[in-house]
C-alpha cells in the first residue's frame, strides 16, 4: 500500500507541480528507468524523454568519493552518493527521491550537507515529491 501511494502522489507531483520547475534527470535516472518490466520501463523513459540529462562530471565523481569516504553515505550505496554529486555538482536545487535509507533520511542529511558544503558546492534541497507539493 506504501509503493502504491507513493507512486500515486509521484504521478500528481509531475502533473500538476512538474512544470513549475526546471526539470533534469541523470544519467543514473535513465539506467534506472530503464530497469525491470519492459512495458513499464518504456513508460518511464517516455515520461523523461523530453529532460535534459545530468551527464558524469569529474567534480561529482570527486564529491561522491567524499561522500563515502566521510561516511555521509554507506560504501554500498556509492550510486546513491552519485545521485547527490550529480544534482550538486549541476547546480540542481532539489534532488527527489523516495530513498529514505539513504537521502531522504534526516539523521544523514547533516553529514550530506557538510560534506557537498566543504566541497564548495550548494547542496540540493533532499526531499520527496510529496514534500514538494503546496497543499
Amino acid at each position: 500500500m506504501v509503493v502504491a501511494a507513493r507512486q500515486q502522489l509521484t504521478r500528481e507531483w509531475w502533473q500538476e507541480y512538474g512544470r513549475r520547475f526546471s526539470l533534469h534527470v541523470s544519467v543514473l535516472v535513465v539506467r534506472e528507468a530503464s530497469a525491470g518490466d519492459r512495458d513499464a520501463a518504456t513508460r518511464r523513459l517516455r515520461a523523461i524523454e523530453h529532460l535534459p540529462v545530468l551527464e558524469l562530471k569529474e567534480d561529482a565523481m570527486i564529491l561522491a568519493d567524499h561522500l563515502v569516504v566521510r561516511r555521509a553515505i554507506p560504501a554500498g550505496s556509492a550510486e546513491d552518493a552519485l545521485h547527490i554529486a550529480l544534482a550538486a555538482a549541476h547546480g540542481m536545487d532539489y534532488l527527489l527521491t523516495w530513498n529514505f535509507a539513504h537521502l531522504a533520511n534526516a539523521i544523514m542529511r547533516e553529514r550530506i550537507e557538510t560534506v557537498v558544503m566543504d566541497s564548495g558546492l550548494r547542496c540540493p534541497v533532499i526531499c520527496t515529491p510529496e514534500e514538494l507539493m503546496e497543499r
